[in-house]
């Protein structure tokens, strides 16, 4: 029998079949909540600046740290010099390589929680404060941020809305409740979850479905909670050409391996 869905947001109607979370919940945050953003970035230079420019004015409690995957402009020195910590990879290893160097860093500095957000401003920073707040009440390790929650989206393309659409469902089917945007990399994370990210699984280039997969079978709690998403830079999206067949079929392997292998990183 499918587990019951997981809490997801306040003010969602019913017919989404989302339990809402109380109205009383307390959203203060817990003064030992150490918060780190994580924003992994491959030439941004033109577009960090004002990221972390609003980011810095809209959380002044949480520290930032900008991981340059192999940038070829002034994406590292625009951080720097905002105060910003870099960390700088020797070359382009991928996304998910920049991530979890973001989350080792975490780890060693010793934060609780961290924002991932991608740093060619997709991801508003105005709503890094609406994850924060649902996992405040959620009681979840990973809260991801939705763009198919109701809240406003820039126009998916169809070929890429069909594949969201298939992911979501196996995955749904594979954890046993609904999820929406396995593939959204607006999210926060406890650090017990980062301490399973830092292994050697975790794939060096595009973590989605087959991540939530795992972070299920291991024992965690996600949840996700409806976002503002903006359309990304043009031409700089891995969906061109024949990229999107390849990626489709090594996440399709993935997730079922992480569906089928046994849950060998239970927690506690």
């Amino acid at each position: 029998m499918a587990a019951p869905p997981i809490p997801i947001d306040a003010g969602e109607s019913a017919d989404r079949r989302v339990i809402p979370f109380p109205a009383e919940a307390a959203q203060r945050p817990d003064p030992r909540e150490r918060i780190l953003i994580v924003l992994p970035c491959l030439n941004e230079g033109p577009r960090i600046g004002g990221l972390l420019d609003d980011l810095a004015r809209l959380h002044p409690e949480a520290d930032l740290v900008v991981v340059d995957d192999g940038s070829e402009d002034d994406t590292a020195e625009q951080a720097r010099r905002r105060g910003v910590a870099v960390l700088a990879l020797p070359y382009n290893l991928g996304y998910g390589a920049a991530l979890q160097a973001g989350y080792k860093y975490a780890l060693e500095k010793d934060y609780s929680l961290v924002v991932q957000m991608d740093g060619d401003g997709q991801h508003p920073p105005e709503e890094v404060a609406r994850l924060l707040r649902a996992h405040r009440r959620g009681g979840l390790d990973v809260v991801i941020g939705s763009r198919f929650l109701g809240r406003p989206c820039y126009p998916v393309p169809r070929a890429r809305r069909l594949g969201i659409r298939l992911f979501a469902a196996l995955t749904s089917w594979m954890v046993g409740r609904r999820v929406t945007d396995p593939t959204s990399g607006f999210q926060v994370l406890h650090r017990e979850v980062l301490r399973l990210y830092r292994r050697d699984f975790y794939p060096y280039d595009y973590p989605d479905a087959d991540i939530l997969v795992r972070l299920h079978r291991s024992g965690f709690r996600f949840g996700e909670v409806g976002v503002e998403m903006r359309a990304g830079v043009p031409g700089k999206s891995m969906h061109r050409g024949l990229r999107p067949i390849w990626y489709g079929y090594k996440l399709l392997l993935s997730t079922f391996l992480s569906w089928i292998s046994a849950g060998e990183a239970r927690r506690r």
